[in-house]
């Protein structure tokens, strides 16, 4: 069994030295020490891929706290779940939580339903949402196409821009951006006399 140790802080701005001497009082040597300075909800940390490619079956893992794993819940079960399947366990020091020996296999069991409970609350509260917004006339999904060429057909016609509007199903700004965008790309007759020349 080798220990290896896991330290990581949200900023470059903060110290992890309070996290890595723990980790060397309980017996980590310091080349086994990764460590991060970014946000925990980000699961492509240099130091924890380091980890991962560095731990073996029968390897244990010493973490300060919980939320240095990950701070997303979800994200964290998911690392714990990671390393249970590769035969590697994660002791935190100061929960005193492992996932060492047939307790540990009940809290990743535990931890693991947690995190499906808390996917499934999230979907019910975007489905909630989604249901209350079309309820209120919000619509999803793309923008429709613009077709830019009949605007101007349409304008070329003599029809004004509220009507366009109207018959496309788009905002007067739009039609007017439209409008605006063909006009500043033509170039002027003096401007084109004087390239010609």
């Amino acid at each position: 069994m080798r220990l290896f140790g896991y330290a990581r802080v949200s900023t470059s701005q903060q110290s992890l030295d309070l996290q890595v001497k723990a980790l060397k009082n309980e017996g980590v040597r310091a080349n086994r020490i990764f460590t991060d300075k970014i946000s925990g909800s980000h699961l492509d940390r240099e130091g924890l891929q380091m980890l991962r490619l560095k731990v073996e079956e029968g390897d244990v893992i010493l973490v300060k706290k919980l939320d240095r794993l990950g701070r997303d819940t979800a994200d964290m079960i998911q690392l714990v779940k990671e390393f249970d399947e590769m035969g590697v366990a994660i002791r935190f020091l100061d929960d005193g939580i492992s996932t060492e020996g047939s307790m540990g296999k009940m809290v990743v069991t535990i931890l693991s339903a947690v995190a499906q409970a808390e996917r499934q609350r999230i979907l019910e509260r975007t489905n909630e949402g989604r249901l209350e917004a079309k309820a209120k006339g919000i619509k999803f999904g793309r923008k429709p196409f613009v077709d830019k060429e009949k605007v101007r057909s349409l304008r070329g016609q003599g029809i004004g821009a509220t009507d366009i509007a109207r018959q496309l199903n788009i905002g007067r700004s739009t039609v007017y951006k439209i409008l605006e965008s063909n006009q500043s790309s033509r170039i002027s007759p003096v401007v084109e006399n004087a390239m010609n020349s």
